[in-house]
């Protein structure tokens, strides 16, 4: 199909950052045009592709894969189109701005898709072209929210160190050529003096009204319906993600009541302090990476694609300046790259280390933290098995769409899919008895945040949540620190519709299993061929199958 051709050569060539961490490696040397003339070039030529597209329709029969593809792609420039037309995205948002400079070259420092050589060139040009794209990315942003503010100059913290020791310790590292590194340690320092007036700029920039934080009601409807073809109604959306953050805190309360005459807090304090030894520390996540697998093996939950992680320590070249920055420890793998196994980054602890430290830290990646987040929800049955799925899919959209990029995914939406997966597979894992007892307290909680995070995505976005009423939910009904509801806020405050995602695919996939489970023959033959559409909507997918 030309049409949709053109849409991806559009899409990568105007997102050169998305297209390295995608594996598509033809503008390595790049960054996007985020100047006021780039944005309207590119406004111009998505809606020049999006008419293309629509003078393409032959059909409406979603259940084929071209004809889906194509009202995909159409819905995805709707979205762009508009946050390129509005004030709340690379109009607006420095951190934005920040993040796909820093991300730009951590793409190519990470990863051995290509030698290191080839690698370093591409980044020495990407370096050099920082200055220029963060002086024309200033120029379009008017007024900075001044909790946004705060989060992009911690942000350039991270790149300060990410061009400093950063690209010093990638050269030692991996061997660099002397010619190259001088190369490469020339165009960092122009990148850093970039970063400097960037921050300057940022200082001074004039502080935008608190209604900035809400992208309004009308956008937010359009990431439901464009986004994540979601039908339901926003009034009705909020009324019942009220209802299920309740009934989610009454179980929470219940179960661990039953477990601790302190409850939640005592419940916590065990958790934490159930960790692996600093000599130990590493072999445990392979260890329940093992036997998470062997658990869906021998339930038949999921015929498991061959796809290997390998748990390594955040790399030397980046560690200092991962805390400052958007930094994953799961990094969805380049579809186009297929490298024989993957790397799941963790906190480095080190017998070096103080002895407090490594006692923070292990606490901190402890024994329920590492089932529930490292393993089940990101590097095993969650997030690395649909991943894999979708890269074998026959969906050109599906595979490509749930790539981590610089701040989030390629594509809008492909979340519901890859978080309401995650989420869903987490809960299967309970429901399979791979927990113990405090691991599923533990996993009750998450239900209790993640629908906290829905309430606040929606009442945030349509105005009835001010950022402090928001952060308030956070804090006073699912327990987080000040500190953390408040930096959890800011997140949702900039990128609208995403916290609601993991509910809405979550619930999604389980009314799909209580529809269509039984039909399929087997459990295992449910979750494969819905695994098998890729990272596309899954309201798009109940459509699908519920005509079939």
């Amino acid at each position: 199909m030309v049409a949709l051709r053109e849409f991806f050569d559009s899409y990568y060539r105007l997102r050169p950052v998305n297209a390295t961490f995608t594996g598509v490696h033809e503008f390595d040397d790049r960054l996007p045009d985020w100047s006021p003339s780039g944005l309207d070039a590119a406004i111009d030529e998505m809606r020049s592709v999006r008419t293309r597209l629509e003078a393409g329709r032959t059909g409406a029969d979603l259940s084929d894969v071209v004809t889906r593809d194509r009202e995909l792609a159409i819905s995805f420039l709707d979205l762009q189109i508009a946050e390129h037309e509005g004030l709340h995205f690379q109009r607006g948002n420095p951190s934005l701005v920040a993040g796909e400079a820093a991300f730009g070259i951590i793409s190519l420092m990470t990863r051995p898709f290509a030698p290191v050589d080839v690698r370093a060139r591409s980044a020495a040009a990407r370096l050099r072209a920082v200055p220029r794209f963060l002086d024309g990315a200033a120029r379009s942003i008017a007024g900075v929210p001044d909790q946004w503010r705060t989060k992009t100059l911690r942000e350039c913290d991270g790149a300060d160190t990410l061009l400093g020791t950063g690209i010093e310790r990638w050269i030692a590292a991996d061997g660099i050529p002397s010619a190259l590194a001088r190369e490469l340690t020339d165009a960092a320092e122009a990148a850093k003096k970039g970063f400097g007036s960037f921050r300057g700029w940022l200082t001074n920039a004039p502080s935008a009204p608190a209604s900035r934080y809400s992208a309004g009601a009308e956008f937010f409807d359009r990431c439901l319906s464009r986004g994540h073809w979601c039908t339901r109604d926003r009034g009705a959306l909020a009324r019942d993600a009220r209802e299920a953050l309740d009934q989610a805190l009454r179980d929470l309360a219940a179960m661990a009541r039953k477990a601790a005459a302190g409850g939640w807090p005592e419940v916590q304090s065990r958790l934490t302090a159930d960790h692996p030894s600093v000599s130990d520390y590493l072999p445990a996540y392979q260890r329940m990476w093992d036997a998470c697998r062997l658990a869906a093996d021998e339930r038949q939950l999921v015929s498991w694609p061959d796809y290997p992680i390998r748990y390594v320590p955040i790399p030397v070249q980046t560690r200092d300046a991962a805390p400052f920055l958007y930094y994953l420890f799961y990094r969805s793998p380049a579809p186009f790259d297929r490298l024989p196994f993957h790397e799941y980054v963790v906190t480095p602890i080190e017998v070096t280390m103080a002895v407090d430290e490594q006692e923070r830290r292990l606490r901190a990646a402890n024994h329920s933290v590492i089932a529930l987040n490292h393993v089940v929800h990101h590097g095993a049955i969650g997030h690395h098995v649909q991943n894999s799925y979708a890269y074998d899919g026959t969906s050109e959209i599906g595979r490509v769409a749930a790539v981590d990029c610089a701040s989030r995914i390629g594509m809008f939406l492909g979340g519901s899919m890859a978080e309401g997966w995650a989420c869903y597979a987490t809960d299967l894992m309970d429901e399979s008895g791979f927990f113990g007892p405090d691991v599923s307290i533990a996993q009750q909680h998450t239900r209790a945040r993640l629908l906290a995070r829905a309430v606040v995505d929606i009442g945030l976005h349509e105005g009835s949540l001010s950022f402090e009423e928001a952060a308030a939910v956070y804090r006073d009904r699912v327990g987080m620190a000040e500190e953390a509801a408040r930096a959890e806020v800011c997140k949702n405050s900039m990128f609208p519709g995403t916290a609601v995602m993991y509910w809405l695919g979550t619930e999604g996939i389980h009314r799909l299993r209580r529809d269509h489970a039984r039909e399929c023959g087997s459990l295992r033959q449910f979750h494969d061929r819905l695994l098998s559409f890729g990272s596309i909507p899954v309201p798009l997918i109940e459509r699908i199958w519920a005509d079939q």
